[in-house]
């Protein structure tokens, strides 16, 4: 029996995909719990009306990520972090900080600072290599300078 899933299962699949299970697994089992539905000839036109759709979503995604590599890649973005009289920081520079610098200095906006990559903490003035995180297999390899404000 095919049917479609509504959440992932495992050994099994993730959910929206459609799957080939024994019809007593599928009586027993998917079906009464709500993992699944039974993969009709009009659910199975819905589900891939909705293949589709995420399949077209899922490229525009992806050329807006290449788009935005060409433009962020090798630029550099300033911070300003709060320094004693030796020069090092208060503290050290956050990703959110980046993100919010990456909004004012490059327009990007709601950008996550999960998806900023440093490779290690920032705790003085300088040039440190970071990377964005765009898409899955896109990101921007970008340049951070560091400033120390007093």
């Amino acid at each position: 029996m095919k049917v479609i899933l509504k959440s992932d299962v495992s050994k099994l699949g993730k959910a929206g995909s459609l799957v080939e299970v024994s019809d007593g697994h599928a009586r027993n089992f998917l079906i009464p719990r709500g993992l699944a539905i039974e993969a009709t000839p009009g659910k199975l036109n819905e589900w891939k009306n909705e293949q589709a759709r995420l399949k077209a979503k899922d490229e525009k995604d992806r050329a807006q990520a290449l788009t935005l590599q060409k433009t962020l890649q090798g630029k550099s973005i300033t911070v300003e972090g709060k320094a004693g009289e030796n020069g090092k920081l208060f503290g050290s520079i956050t990703a959110a900080q980046i993100a919010e610098a990456l909004e004012t200095q490059h327009g990007l906006k709601d950008f996550d600072r999960r998806n900023i990559k440093l490779d290690d903490t920032i705790k003085q003035p300088g040039n440190f290599p970071i990377s964005l995180k765009l898409y899955p297999g896109i990101q921007a390899d970008m340049t951070l300078t560091v400033k120390a404000a007093q």
